[in-house]
């Protein structure tokens, strides 16, 4: 009956059905399923197969998109019912379209990936100022600072923000991500960002190296 109801959930999920996998989640849980197989094979395993047909060129955002909002249903559910204990948050993660953006698609996908794989998101929204970036990483401390762009007119906020930072004394302070369509590898280093995330479900494996590294450097600093 239990591996059922996950397999009801992992259908749901794949087909964007939001209610269905918010009902089975629940009903997963009357059933005394723990909050971590339910997290771990009914929604995060589901959306990693996603992320490989995406890639591959199976689906399309649309889809990927309605998987998301399904799987950020499920999410609304289990996040009451894990214990204290349960290792889930992994850091803080501020999040934002640049200046003169108004794309949230992208950004509020990675958001609802990123806060499945346990992390604690920020979202400032769009059009976001470069000032309002400085200011939330001053005001929040997140480990990581997510910068999206979908246009070529806009990208460059994307650089007004590290330089900011700079000038404000925060670069240090955080790491910071840079994305959205336009954006380019060999671009995040010209404005001098930590890491660059080509696609969507590129960004847990950024943001988890990311992590790791400034766990390191926080070890060093405190030896």
């Amino acid at each position: 009956m239990n591996k059922n109801i996950i397999k009801e959930i992992q259908s749901g999920l794949i087909e964007g059905k939001a209610q269905r996998v918010k009902e089975k989640v629940t009903l997963a849980l009357s059933h005394g399923i723990i909050p971590e197989v339910i997290l771990e094979e009914g929604l995060i395993s589901p959306m990693n197969a996603i992320g490989v047909k995406f890639r591959s060129g199976e689906i399309f955002i649309p889809t990927v998109l309605m998987s998301s909002r399904a799987m950020h249903a499920g999410l609304y559910v289990l996040k009451p019912v894990f214990h204290q204990d349960y290792k889930i948050y992994k850091g803080t993660i501020v999040i934002g379209t640049v200046a003169g953006d108004l794309h949230d698609i992208g950004k509020n996908m990675v958001s609802m990936i990123l806060q499945s794989e346990g992390y604690y998101i920020i979202d400032l929204g769009i059009d976001v100022p470069a000032s309002d970036f400085v200011d939330a990483v001053g005001k929040y401390k997140p480990n990581i600072l997510g910068l999206s762009a979908l246009l070529t007119t806009t990208m460059n906020e994307q650089g007004e923000v590290l330089k900011k930072l700079q000038e404000a004394g925060l670069r240090e302070k955080v790491k910071v991500m840079v994305g959205g369509g336009p954006v380019t590898k060999k671009y995040s280093i010209e404005i001098g960002a930590d890491a660059y995330g080509g696609d969507l479900f590129d960004a847990v494996k950024i943001a988890d190296k990311l992590i790791a590294q400034n766990c390191k450097l926080n070890e060093v600093s405190t030896a």
